[in-house]
C-alpha cells in the first residue's frame, strides 16, 4: 500500500500504546495491542518477488545510536510517514502473527517510535508479551 499524507487515525494499537504508558501491566492493553494489526515498511529497494508473497514479510531492520538492531512497526499510516518519510510501501500485519514468529536473535520492535506514547520491545519481549495473546 501507498503512504499517504499523514493519518494519525486513533487506531486500538494506538490506544493501547496509550494504555501501556500509563499501566506497563494493562494486560487489557497488551491484549489490544496483540491482536491490532501494524504497519510493517517495506523499503524501496526490496525485492520485489519477497513482497509479493502474502505469506512472508522481510522485516525492516534499522541501527540505533547504539548499534542495538530494531524492527520499526507502525499504528499508522500518519505515524509511519513521520518517521519514516521516504517509506512509500508498507505490509499490514497482524502482531500477533508477527510475534509468533519472532527471530530467536537480539532484535527488538519499536512501534511508532516517533510518537508521544511509543513502545520498544527486546526479542523475549516480542515473544513472551504479544505472542501469547
Amino acid at each position: 500500500m501507498e503512504t499517504p499524507a499523514h493519518d494519525h487515525a486513533e487506531t486500538p494499537a494506538r490506544r493501547a500504546l496509550d494504555a501501556l504508558s500509563v499501566n506497563t501491566e494493562d494486560t487489557a492493553a497488551l491484549a489490544a495491542l496483540a491482536s491490532s494489526e501494524v504497519l510493517v515498511p517495506v523499503p524501496d529497494d526490496a525485492n520485489q518477488e519477497a513482497t509479493a508473497d502474502p505469506t512472508t514479510v522481510a522485516l525492516p531492520v534499522l541501527e540505533q545510536p547504539d548499534g542495538d538492531p530494531v524492527v520499526p512497526v507502525f499504528t499508522s499510516e500518519g505515524e509511519l510517514a513521520e518517521l519514516l518519510p521516504y517509506v512509500s510501501r508498507y505490509r499490514l500485519v497482524p502482531l500477533a502473527a508477527l510475534a509468533s514468529q519472532w527471530p530467536a536473535e537480539d532484535l527488538s520492535l519499536s512501534i511508532d517510535a516517533g510518537s508521544t506514547h511509543p513502545l520498544t520491545l527486546t526479542s523475549e519481549g516480542v515473544r513472551t508479551l504479544l505472542a501469547r495473546h
